[in-house]
């Protein structure tokens, strides 16, 4: 593979990434299903938000991304929620899953899918730097009360599946 094409890859998905996060109530064999350095695809847009702070849930996904659209600049109504969205048919790479008793945090990297091949079967170091910056976030959060407006009715409904899978537990991809 050309050297080019990596850099340009790294440039594109590791440039101005920032956390988003999405909880979710999960059965084990779901979770389960998921493996470290494991490509998926999600089919629809992927919900998430910018806030973060304890689980009411027993699954965080957090992502990085450098793509999600900020949708509290279009409609106000859902900036209270943090709210992103990240496009349909988006490819993620399962970086780390980190246990704290009963609760569960996915780490996933979002990329673009002109870079499937450079990231499925390589690992980088700004990847283990991720994976370290998402451990210590919940660390850090999973003492905290869990954010009331994420854990509303409207926000948990949108937020209920799984990431690059049915509910059923189907990979997508």
């Amino acid at each position: 593979m050309e050297n080019i094409k990596i850099e340009q890859a790294y440039q594109n998905t590791f440039s101005g990434l920032t956390m988003y996060y999405r909880d979710c109530e999960l059965s084990e064999d779901l979770v389960t299903r998921y493996k470290v350095d494991q490509i998926i695809q999600e089919r629809g847009f992927t919900d998430v938000s910018n806030q973060a702070e304890g689980l009411a849930k027993n699954v965080r996904f957090a992502i990085a991304s450098n793509s999600a659209s900020n949708l509290g600049q279009i409609n106000p109504d859902v900036a209270k929620y943090g709210f992103h969205l990240i496009p349909s048919g988006a490819y993620f790479k399962v970086l780390d899953i980190y246990k704290i008793g009963h609760k569960t945090q996915i780490m996933l990297m979002h990329f673009n899918e002109a870079y499937l091949e450079i990231f499925n079967g390589t690992k980088s170091n700004i990847e283990d730097k991720i994976v370290l910056v998402g451990r210590k976030s919940l660390d850090t959060k999973i003492v905290m009360q869990p954010h009331s407006i994420l854990n509303n009715e409207e926000w948990t409904a949108r937020t209920a599946d799984p990431i690059g899978m049915s509910k059923t537990g189907t990979f997508f991809l």
